[in-house]
């Protein structure tokens, strides 16, 4: 159970980590939002079934990490459509 734990913080720690750092391209800090909201679902797959309770949440919390990832995709589809990639410093706000 301990180890479980331990995993599942060294993933969110992680998942912040490359979150966090300067990267240049929009898939990689998308694909950190989606590691990150692993571990959380782990977290509370974990949390859930130690205190007995149904699995309702869990299906609730898949549905808005489902709308946040195609949201995602839908936003790097759009950026690389206009401008022909995915790198941030090709992304200006002013046109």
């Amino acid at each position: 159970m301990i180890m479980n734990m331990m995993l599942i913080f060294i993933m969110f720690f992680f998942g912040n980590m490359i979150f966090i750092s300067k990267h240049k391209h929009l898939l990689i800090i998308l694909l950190s939002l989606e590691f990150i909201i692993l571990s959380i679902f782990f977290l509370m797959m974990i949390y859930f079934s130690f205190i007995m309770n149904d699995m309702y949440m869990l299906m609730v919390f898949l549905v808005f990490s489902v709308c946040e990832g195609a949201l995602g995709l839908s936003i790097l589809v759009s950026m690389i459509r206009t401008h022909g990639n995915d790198y941030f410093q090709s992304f200006s706000l002013l046109y």
